[in-house]
């Protein structure tokens, strides 16, 4: 057992029961963040062939999907490398074939790969700036045309992503809100860069 081990977490989505070990600094360890679960739920099928899950933590909504889209491949990001390890345990421990993660500092290791989908629970404590360029501008430019970026956000910062996408030039859609969360689909048009 790894010394960092707090507990394991289960969590049911469509008929599948998935299974995550979490460490004890890691974030939400008592359950599935309530931002990650709307988010996961909200999310429609587009059937893609690239997915990034951006600051994955111990990688729930990376797992979820790679399970739920076998033909796509799932990269998932985290600054933390505790957040990395206990991944790399539930890649395993949930038997996923399609999905790899490594250390990154926002999209930076990611070098010149895109991505048809990409989704984020955007940590709301990085502040403005950080959020703006790590969390919206950045993934918008590794999206593949027609690509979809799906984020939740907790409600305090329903200002700053349509400002920051309106400011960018980017399109946004609020597409759910609940409990103090908020999920919002941006999509990047054919012809975009």
């Amino acid at each position: 057992m790894d010394v960092y081990f707090k507990k394991e977490i289960s969590y049911l989505f469509g008929k599948e029961e998935f299974k995550f070990d979490v460490a004890e600094t890691l974030f939400s360890t008592f359950a599935i963040d309530h931002g990650t679960d709307i988010l996961i739920r909200a999310i429609t099928p587009s059937k893609p062939k690239s997915i990034l899950d951006l600051g994955c933590g111990y990688g729930p909504l990376g797992i979820i999907l790679a399970k739920n889209n076998p033909q796509a491949e799932v990269t998932m990001v985290d600054k933390d490398l505790l957040a990395v390890r206990y991944t790399k345990y539930n890649i395993a421990k949930n038997n996923i074939t399609n999905a790899a993660v490594l250390g990154s500092l926002g999209v930076e290791e990611l070098k010149e790969k895109t991505f048809d989908l990409i989704v984020s629970n955007i940590p709301a404590k990085i502040g403005d700036e950080a959020i703006a360029k790590e969390f919206i501008q950045e993934p918008y430019r590794l999206l593949n045309p027609n690509g979809e970026y799906w984020i939740v956000v907790v409600s305090a910062l329903n200002r700053l992503i349509p400002q920051v996408c309106n400011m960018n030039n980017i399109k946004v859609k609020e597409i759910r809100k609940r409990r103090g969360h908020t999920v919002y689909k941006i999509n990047k048009p054919i012809g975009k860069n």
